[in-house]
């Protein structure tokens, strides 16, 4: 009875992290709009350039129906994978931010709770940006996903969720240790891997250097199946070779995620770092 009286308790302390933070988006509204806009706004920007291929090369045999859909799947899952990137990476900015971190990170709450509420809303909240903005694309471009591998697809983008909520913890030790940089260091990050991922390109453009490290993020593997289950139609089964390989990374990077927070906690505690400003 002890033990299950203990995991509502840990349920619902996650869920008091994704309503609460629900309720800053509520408050913050306008932003909100703004940002969905403008997100909105650039990611067409970016289908319409395989739209317009034909037009900027002068070449007729383009098949820009492909070229269209394949710069939307990029755009949609990066939309979809940053957003979460960015709202784990930043929940200590959030803290500073709100003038809450101490309150936070002395309260008698798990910090690996914490960070299911934190994950659990950064998934809701992306899932739900990037469907209004695929909403919107699909009110400008003609789709066919009649022939696509949807089940594959969705199981490849939850895998990669839980590669990407490891890939955040790690990154929101930045702002943790450098309160005056530490946010800008998230989205170095964050530029990196759309560098590398090919997200808008294959990574067989990029130099062979950058090809080789390509292959240990996340978001190279999700792009890939699911561009493939889409766009190929391939089986389930055979995009294990994507989704082995996330569900790896997420169960070796969550715990060393978590464990190496809870360092940096420690150490920002011992050395006067966990404050409201910079």
């Amino acid at each position: 009875m002890l033990g299950k009286i203990n995991v509502q308790q840990e349920v619902l302390q996650s869920y008091a992290f994704v309503a609460r933070n629900f309720n800053l988006v509520k408050r913050y509204w306008g932003w909100e709009l703004v940002w969905l806009a403008y997100s909105t706004a650039t990611s067409l920007s970016v289908v319409f350039i395989g739209q317009g291929s034909t037009l900027i090369t002068g070449a007729e045999d383009i098949d820009t129906s492909f070229f269209v859909v394949y710069l939307l799947i990029g755009t949609l899952v990066w939309r979809f994978l940053s957003g979460m990137f960015n709202n784990i990476s930043e929940m200590i900015q959030w803290e500073r931010w709100e003038g809450t971190i101490e309150y936070t990170l002395m309260a008698p709450v798990r910090r690996f709770t914490q960070i299911i509420g934190q994950a659990s809303f950064a998934v809701l909240y992306s899932l739900l940006f990037t469907l209004v903005i695929g909403f919107a694309m699909t009110l400008f471009f003609a789709l066919d996903f009649s022939k696509a591998n949807m089940i594959g697809a969705i199981l490849v983008l939850l895998a990669g969720s839980v590669s990407l909520v490891s890939l955040g913890v790690a990154a929101s030790i930045l702002p943790l240790l450098y309160t005056e940089r530490g946010t800008q260091m998230t989205h170095i990050v964050e530029a990196f891997l759309l560098l590398i991922s090919g997200v808008y390109y294959p990574i067989e453009v990029l130099p062979q250097f950058l090809q080789v490290v390509a292959k240990v993020s996340p978001v190279y593997y999700v792009l890939e199946g699911i561009r493939s289950a889409i766009l190929d139609a391939t089986p389930t089964a055979d995009l294990l070779k994507y989704i082995v390989p996330l569900i790896i990374i997420g169960i070796i990077g969550m715990p060393i995620g978590v464990w190496a927070f809870r360092r940096a906690e420690i150490y920002a505690k011992k050395t006067g770092k966990l404050k409201r400003v910079g």
